[in-house]
């Protein structure tokens, strides 16, 4: 069985980005910054949107991968505005 690098795969998917309308939004930062222990967006992401520098989380969403795991991560503070990208935009699997 011959090793599996998820960075590769990732790159086979193409993403578009909606500058105007991005589909994931942080509502409060500092509340990331201030009441959050652990932000496990930060961690949990599998593509790296959500980043850490010290305390303060940095979300951009190009390259999500749509599965949600941000929102269930969050479900403490709940600090969040997400959905599905417009029509035509966001993550374009190659693979299915």
């Amino acid at each position: 069985m011959s090793h599996v690098n998820i960075e590769e795969k990732l790159f086979q998917n193409r993403y578009l980005v909606d500058a105007e309308r991005p589909h994931i939004r942080i509502r409060q930062p500092s509340l990331c910054e201030k009441k959050c222990a652990d932000q496990q967006c930060a961690v949990c992401c599998p593509a790296g949107c959500f980043t850490r520098e010290g305390r303060k989380v940095t979300l951009i969403t190009d390259g999500c991968l749509e599965c949600g795991t941000c929102r269930i991560v969050c479900n403490v503070h709940r600090n969040l505005d997400w959905e599905y990208p417009r029509g035509g935009y966001g993550i374009q699997f190659k693979f299915g």
